[in-house]
């Protein structure tokens, strides 16, 4: 009878816990409310998103809202390939709003000085702020520490295919118009770092107001219009990774995502010098949930999460916990490339090519409209000169096609005139 009893009790202990258990988590759910959608609009491979048994960043901002904010946070991510393409978007008013955005340097400067960033003041509300190395806070895009976050840093290199590209034709610019590589050369598709290509390699400054300089670049990039294989932005990691091209000009971070793929691709900071950049991470002015936003981005920037987006993207990081992180270092070199925190890091050190790197700069409404006139006047130009080149054949086919119809009913009618007349 005791034993029953015992039993008894037992279960009702058990159902109790259940029941009781149930009833927090319902309460819970109820406590979190409507879910709360996070815009968040970045460049293309730019997040540790859960591939390959990666950290799922977003996945893990949603847990970490719901188990230490108490809120039902669902992040709505998209990407863009380009500066230009991003502020576009964001400048036209179409929804959606954003929330996080993360420009480059120079088109943060231009979205400040165009009001078109939240103040959201890193120093006073992002604890996680503190991780940014001293050398990256302060910058010429916004000196008072108002407007962003600094997300990544790097540069620009030239990527080739050692398979196809002899070592001897590297180490400049230069490659990109050497006419033996024709028609496996990939230029940047968009203006600012293809004109940034031409600068450097000419020695010039990439934030001239000069607009004959700007013309002479031009001409450049139309002598080098006909061996390129085309323009492109993130089309370059499937051609360079499956060998359809051998030369590309891009971002030193994205080499390593490349090489992971084809071995036969190295990788080199042209000579002449080229371009520095940081990669920010602010709000939109016309954001829709401010604060939520804030702490996106000190959550982006806590250890654990820095460290997985860092080993996933493979840019440099400003983050100073990762820079000191050994699990990270050892896995940078071992298992992404021997070279790459020499590749990555190594260029921020070296004084004498240091002097040769430029940031981009926002540039003067005058120049800027100048640079995007004379890209689309490149692009026109590439587009004429093949629509002429179709007229011409097609015109010559039709004057082809006309004589020898007019040759065979003139054929035919001195037959019937030679017929007619012997009868």
């Amino acid at each position: 009878m005791k034993k029953i009893t015992s039993i008894i009790l037992m279960l009702l202990v058990i159902c109790s816990l259940v029941f009781t258990s149930c009833g927090k988590n319902e309460e819970e759910t109820e406590d979190l409310g409507d879910a709360i959608t996070l815009y968040v609009y970045n460049w293309g491979e730019y997040i540790s998103d859960g591939y390959d048994d990666s950290v799922d960043v977003n996945a893990e901002f949603e847990k970490y809202c719901r188990e230490v904010l108490h809120k039902n946070v669902v992040v709505n991510y998209s990407t863009y390939s380009s500066n230009e393409d991003m502020y576009a978007k964001v400048s036209s008013g179409v929804l959606p709003t954003y929330d996080v955005i993360f420009p480059s340097d120079y088109m943060a400067a231009r979205m400040i000085s165009e009001g078109m960033l939240e103040p959201i003041n890193p120093k006073e509300n992002i604890e996680n702020y503190e991780n940014i190395d001293d050398s990256f806070r302060g910058m010429y895009y916004d000196e008072e520490e108002m407007y962003t976050v600094p997300y990544t840093c790097g540069t620009v290199g030239i990527i080739y295919n050692s398979a196809i590209v002899d070592e001897e034709d590297t180490g400049s610019w230069d490659l990109l118009w050497n006419d033996k590589y024709s028609g496996n050369i990939i230029q940047f598709n968009n203006p600012r770092d293809a004109f940034g290509s031409v600068q450097y390699y000419l020695s010039k400054d990439v934030n001239s107001s000069d607009e004959n300089e700007w013309r002479e670049c031009l001409e450049k990039l139309i002598e080098q219009k006909p061996i390129l294989q085309c323009y492109a932005m993130d089309e370059v990691f499937n051609k360079m990774k499956g060998s359809s091209a051998a030369i590309a000009p891009y971002y030193a971070g994205d080499y390593f995502t490349m090489y992971e793929d084809n071995e036969d691709l190295s990788f080199y900071h042209p000579e002449e010098g080229t371009n520095i950049f940081v990669d920010v991470m602010c709000v939109p002015k016309n954001a829709g949930h401010k604060d939520l936003a804030i702490e996106y981005i000190n959550f982006m920037l806590s250890e654990e999460i820095a460290v997985a987006n860092a080993e996933y993207i493979c840019y440099a990081s400003p983050n100073k916990l990762v820079r000191e992180n050994e699990e990270y270092i050892e896995y940078m070199t071992e298992e992404v490339h021997e070279d790459a925190m020499e590749i990555l890091y190594g260029v921020f050190e070296d004084e004498e090519y240091i002097e040769k790197m430029q940031y981009y700069h926002a540039l003067p409404g005058e120049t800027l409209s100048l640079m995007n006139d004379l890209w689309e006047e490149l692009k026109l130009q590439s587009n004429i000169s093949t629509s002429i080149y179709i007229i011409c054949i097609v015109i010559v086919v039709a004057l082809v096609t006309l004589f020898v119809v007019r040759f065979i009913i003139k054929k035919k009618r001195a037959k019937c005139v030679n017929e007619c007349t012997t009868k």
